[in-house]
């Protein structure tokens, strides 16, 4: 059962980068290559809240070996739509990682400062591996460097929505990605 978002939800988006059946198809790629390396691995997925929510839960459906999962909240971005590069740990993991391999799961890499500083973070506690899946990269952002192990599109310096992806809270169920219409930036709107 598919239930669509609001019509004004969906007119506030200016264009749609990355269609809804677009994803599928990658994450079901992605799901199936990420299969493969880890066969016979303990893999851990750790979602990174709130915007990889919904990617994480698409993929790990799409990943057919055994695995378990966790989460952490970070941040850079407090209420800016733009980096401010402090890192800060909201919610940290709830189960040891050492020897396990760690599979980051991020929304997007945009400047890399929070999963640089996340991936050390991630690696002084000694798990057997570490690496990174996201759905979008943005890489001429790059402030940190920071490589994608797994990636679902490249996409450019545009300000983006949707699977996940939000502006203030908003947008998040949308099942495309898109760039928003500028009135969305407005405070009065």
């Amino acid at each position: 059962m598919s239930v669509q978002p609001s019509t004004h939800v969906i007119d506030d988006i200016q264009e749609v980068l990355i269609s809804k059946e677009q994803i599928e198809a990658k994450v079901a790629e992605m799901g199936g290559i990420i299969s493969r390396e880890y066969e016979g691995r303990d893999l851990l997925l750790v979602c990174i809240l709130k915007g990889a929510l919904v990617f994480m839960s698409d993929l790990m459906r799409c990943i057919s070996i055994p695995l378990s999962i966790d989460t952490m909240a970070v941040t850079s971005y407090g209420a800016s739509t733009v980096s401010s590069g402090v890192v800060k740990i909201i919610k940290d993991l709830d189960v040891p990682i050492e020897g396990r391999h760690v599979l980051i799961v991020e929304d997007i890499v945009d400047t890399g400062l929070t999963l640089n500083y996340l991936v050390s973070a991630l690696k002084n506690r000694k798990p057997a591996s570490v690496k990174i899946c996201t759905l979008l990269d943005k890489p001429d952002r790059r402030k940190a460097p920071v490589t994608p192990d797994y990636n679902g599109f490249v996409i450019p310096d545009k300000f983006v929505v949707g699977y996940g992806l939000d502006y203030r809270e908003k947008y998040r169920n949308l099942p495309f990605v898109g760039v928003p219409k500028d009135y969305v930036w407005n405070e009065e709107h």
